[in-house]
């Protein structure tokens, strides 16, 4: 990076569990192990042991995905602080599930409070989908407008609701719906000349009205919840711009629940800024193969594993 380039840490969201995530970098560094056992005892099982050995089918539970992903992220990060990265970030950002890493990061939540908040929101999106069953598809290489006008024209025409759930890079997007307006908008996508439709192995319609129904539980929690003001720019899915204020945390994570996730618009944010690399802590590296579709002269670098921590200290 040149000197007056500036560094952001990003982290991941669903899609990024898979089993064994966090192990060889528990065994490498206390920090890790740690943040682990800290996660074992403030949700009363052993989280650890399902993160390093599965089984993948309970793993794969929203309900047990959400704060595996959030742990191990958290636990990576501590590591590498620990092994002596000491580059400053300009902001912070995390898709989805992966603001509340975000947040931990910056210092506006514990991660004792940011686990029991994604615990809790696990458990209460399971229940909206049980309560209102829908679904998930990514549509690629169609017009982001394109879509939004068929996501428009599948809920009139079938009386329910689907829209963007994700704005994820140029040409990608995730729609999330009712079932039926989700398979009258894929017909649509398909005609329009969507090179690709993945529907995704989901029953939850996240970030859609679909969750409307536990948005009132979940926003006791985060009013219970102790949050303080961000050190670092934490740069928000909803509004694509940093959260400021606990009163804009607070209402971002509730909004977050049935709002879009513009990730385009908040990596081309950070990049207006003066952001030219990424690293993006946490399992897989599904954003750091998003950030240079985004903006192709940003630097992404995934940071998951004992590897790559040594390679970046």
């Amino acid at each position: 990076m040149q000197a007056a380039d500036k560094l952001a840490l990003v982290f991941p969201g669903q899609g990024s569990q898979v089993v064994g995530m966090g192990r060889d970098v528990a065994q490498a560094y206390s920090a890790a192990r740690d943040t682990f056992a800290e996660a074992d005892e403030v949700l009363g099982f052993p989280l650890s042991q399902l993160c390093f050995e599965g089984p993948d089918e309970v793993l794969q539970d929203t309900y047990n995905t959400q704060p595996a992903i959030f742990t191990a992220s958290i636990a990576i990060l501590r590591a590498l602080q620990s092994a002596g990265f000491a580059a400053q970030p300009a902001f912070l950002a995390g898709h989805s599930l992966g603001e509340y890493s975000a947040l931990v990061a910056s210092g506006a939540l514990t991660f004792a409070a940011g686990l029991r908040l994604v615990r809790e929101r696990g458990r209460l999106m399971k229940l909206a989908g049980e309560r209102n069953p829908g679904g998930m598809a990514a549509v690629l290489k169609l017009d982001d407008k394109a879509v939004e006008e068929i996501c428009r024209q599948a809920s009139a025409e079938t009386g329910c609701v689907v829209q963007i759930a994700n704005y994820n890079s140029p040409g990608q997007v995730v729609i999330s719906g009712h079932n039926e307006a989700l398979e009258r908008a894929i017909q649509l996508a398909e005609t329009a000349g969507a090179r690709r439709i993945v529907r995704l192995a989901v029953s939850i319609a996240s970030h859609s009205p679909l969750m409307a129904s536990i948005t009132d539980e979940f926003r006791q929690a985060v009013v219970d919840a102790p949050i303080q003001k961000p050190q670092v720019a934490v740069v928000g899915n909803v509004t694509a711009r940093p959260l400021t204020s606990v009163e804009e945390i607070r209402e971002e994570m509730v909004r977050q629940l049935t709002s879009s996730v513009r990730w385009v618009e908040s990596v081309a944010y950070m990049a207006a800024q003066g952001v030219r690399h990424c690293i993006e802590i946490g399992p897989k590296d599904v954003l750091t193969g998003l950030i240079p579709r985004i903006h192709p002269e940003m630097k992404a670098t995934a940071c998951g594993t004992l590897a790559a921590i040594q390679a970046l200290v």
